[in-house]
């Protein structure tokens, strides 16, 4: 266990059962025990904008995933699928944590956001990609994040065009973008399709066979 997160023999349990059967310490996340369709399974049912979004579905982190995937190749066509599978996966940890609005994470300050870090880096071990994402493609990322965003709020969040302006910025030249909320099923499939996609492309079959202890 990491320095800084010891825990009494007392103290109620840190893990969560996963419906894969994992068991995953929320603590001291172990790569071995985080799956691809634990991570669909608990996004298609986390709602953006803590559900306050019209439609007859709320609009789930895992749609948002792929749009934001989707968005980063419109604003860099070359972009390695390495880096565009660590697009879809940039919110993967909130299967465990939920979606936060981001005043709520600011006020819950650094320990939420070291926590946070630890579990997007056993995510990373698990699917290959480098445990640091390079400052350059965490920009894109942000950029693209922001982006659809600013679709979400417009389209969904009742935000007026100006005020989204001014939160998010403007969406990328050329992409335009009109959102249909999918039902859990769909983008529980969806997400773990594009996975496969990006991760065949990357090469990182191999990755996959290594943690499977089947």
């Amino acid at each position: 266990m990491r320095k800084g997160l010891r825990r009494s023999a007392k103290e109620p349990r840190a893990w969560q059962r996963m419906l894969s059967g994992r068991r995953l310490d929320l603590l001291d996340p172990s790569p071995m025990d985080i799956e691809i369709e634990d991570i669909a399974h608990g996004l298609a049912r986390v709602a953006r904008w803590n559900g306050q979004t019209v439609g007859e579905h709320a609009f789930s982190v895992a749609q948002h995933s792929l749009v934001v995937e989707e968005i980063c190749a419109h604003i860099q066509p070359d972009l390695e699928p390495r880096w565009r599978l660590a697009a879809l996966l940039h919110d993967a940890s909130e299967y465990v944590i939920g979606d936060m609005i981001s005043p709520f994470k600011a006020a819950l300050g650094l320990d939420y956001k070291r926590f946070e870090e630890r579990l997007e880096t056993a995510i990373h071990i698990r699917f290959g990609i480098p445990a640091k994402t390079p400052l350059e493609i965490k920009k894109l990322i942000k950029q693209a994040d922001r982006a659809c965003a600013f679709f979400e709020a417009t389209q969904l969040a009742g935000f007026a065009h100006p005020e989204a302006l001014d939160f998010f910025g403007a969406p990328p030249a050329g992409y335009q973008l009109h959102i249909e909320p999918l039902a859990p099923a769909q983008a529980q499939m969806r997400y773990v399709q594009r996975y496969h996609v990006l991760s065949e492309a990357a090469g990182f079959s191999a990755v996959d066979a290594a943690f499977d202890t089947e």
